[in-house]
């Protein structure tokens, strides 16, 4: 798909025009995060850890919390609570007191593949011949239905419809130790994914061969601290050590850690998404800083398809710093343009075409005085659907703007995630059927401008010498970097 720069006169479309060749008409196309986890081994009050931790993570998902302690001193027994909802609905202090343990580890999920109901809150916990497991996950295990319908097969009786709950059923039904078993489990499992698995005396930390969803490990005193994040490390005063490398499994228990592998390190390919969108911008990645590198991003967009404007504003809150580095590239004004309520609470969908619009307002108001009479640059991460897009420049436009030019710090999102990234089906992500000058007649713009591959890839920059800098871009280039079922074309997650 060419990424040449487009424009062309405009008209202000209405909500007649809002699922004209886009798809389906939700207030927020945007992407989901995967998930987020959090663990804890050897801390006094690993829960109250364990809850600031979630809440730094709690961009990552916002359907459900929970956690699960235990006291590794003792006799280990399992504490646990999951609710539906934000972190700080699930966990009141009378809740955080009664989970009590120098171990711990949470969850906060968004769904796709599996109901969103609290059956499928992680932690997953099980009861087994050996003892008691908790199982957390970010990401997706791609072969998780044929293992299923396997184990199904052999007389498993599955609790929940997360794909997670595959990886404790082949723990379970293993002759080993639970570090063998757990071992043998994680070599079965394709896919992108970052594990917590927990029995009443050990910890065990798994990423998948690829090092597709991040996971960081700190040190707090003379305990550990995992992430999916390292501004949640932050959160509880942990230092930073280092990123849980590819293919790697670590053991925590009462003799201290144990570092392993479960599978050598294949390609790396970070999931690219994390640089552009999901990650928060004080969190570094495989040491690479997401705000700089976003700065970089546009930067790049400034170099690639400079447009003579007034003001750049970015789409809040992800793409505020690659406005910045576009701003201080062209010498254009950064301006807040677009101002985003911080206390609207989780997206929800209206029955009408009406109320649906003020659902949009609600979240997302363009500053009329700073766009008024002005040729604005909206910079935003990605273009899914197109829905988005089209509502806010129609918002801009609305709000006086004279001209909108959109520039996106990614190359166009035509393929669906199979690791844990909330896509719909491939036919409803607009690029994956539209030119660019179709896409951006679609989202009502003067001009629009992705992105380059080469670009993406020098501005998030490190690991030198890797083919992608070590980041999977299969959402943009269809290479996947492990087997995936095509059949059915849309994603799945934790």
């Amino acid at each position: 798909m060419s990424d040449e720069v487009v424009k062309q006169p405009h008209r202000l479309w209405t909500g007649a025009h809002y699922n004209e060749g886009i798809g389906r008409d939700d207030i927020f196309d945007k992407l989901r995060e995967e998930c987020g986890v959090y663990g804890v081994w050897n801390v006094p009050n690993a829960a109250s850890l364990s809850y600031y931790g979630l809440h730094a993570l709690q961009h990552r998902g916002e359907e459900s919390a929970g956690i699960c302690t235990a006291d590794s001193t003792q006799d280990g027994k399992f504490n646990y609570h999951r609710g539906m909802g934000l972190v700080k609905e699930v966990f009141t202090q009378d809740v955080l007191e009664t989970l009590e343990g120098n171990a711990a580890i949470g969850h906060v999920r968004y769904s796709t593949a599996g109901e969103s109901k609290l059956a499928n809150a992680q932690p997953l916990i099980f009861k087994y011949r050996k003892g008691d497991l908790a199982v957390a996950t970010n990401g997706n295990i791609v072969n998780a239905p044929s293992i299923r319908e396997e184990l199904e097969n052999l007389g498993s009786i599955f609790q929940t419809s997360s794909d997670t709950e595959v990886i404790a059923h082949l723990i379970a039904r293993s002759s080993k130790d639970f570090v063998g078993a757990a071992k043998d489990a994680l070599q079965r499992i394709i896919g992108g994914f970052a594990f917590l698995i927990m029995t009443n005396n050990k910890l065990i930390v798994a990423s998948d061969p690829h090092g597709l969803r991040p996971l960081v490990m700190g040190r707090l005193g003379d305990g550990y601290v995992f992430a999916s994040e390292s501004c949640a490390l932050e959160t509880v005063g942990a230092e930073y050590e280092r990123d849980v490398q590819p293919g790697e499994l670590i053991v925590l228990d009462e003799n201290g850690m144990t570092v392993d592998r479960f599978a050598p390190l294949e390609r790396r390919a970070t999931c690219a998404m994390e640089y552009i969108y999901f990650a928060r911008p004080d969190s570094d990645i495989n040491g690479i800083n997401l705000h700089s590198s976003r700065k970089r991003m546009g930067q790049k967009l400034a170099v690639e398809a400079f447009v003579d404007a007034d003001i750049v504003t970015g789409v809040p809150d992800s793409s505020i710093s690659a406005a910045i580095g576009y701003a201080e590239q062209t010498g254009i004004p950064y301006e807040l343009g677009l101002i985003k309520n911080k206390y609207t609470g989780r997206t929800f969908i209206q029955p009408s075409q009406e109320l649906r619009e003020k659902g949009v307002k609600m979240k997302l108001s363009a500053v009329r005085k700073v766009v008024e009479g002005k040729r604005v640059v909206m910079i935003d991460d990605s273009i899914v659907r197109g829905t988005t897009s089209l509502r806010i420049v129609n918002m801009l436009r609305e709000a006086g703007a004279t001209e909108v030019h959109v520039r996106i710090t990614s190359p166009p999102f035509a393929n669906p995630c199979y690791y844990g990234i909330d896509t719909p089906d491939r036919r409803e992500l607009i690029a994956s059927s539209k030119t660019v000058e179709e896409i951006r007649q679609a989202i009502n713009a003067d001009s629009l401008y992705f992105l380059s591959h080469e670009g993406l890839i020098d501005a998030v920059g490190g690991n030198e010498g890797a083919k992608n800098r070590g980041m999977c871009l299969a959402c943009f280039d269809n290479d996947y970097p492990t087997p995936v079922d095509f059949s059915s074309d849309k994603s799945c997650s934790c």
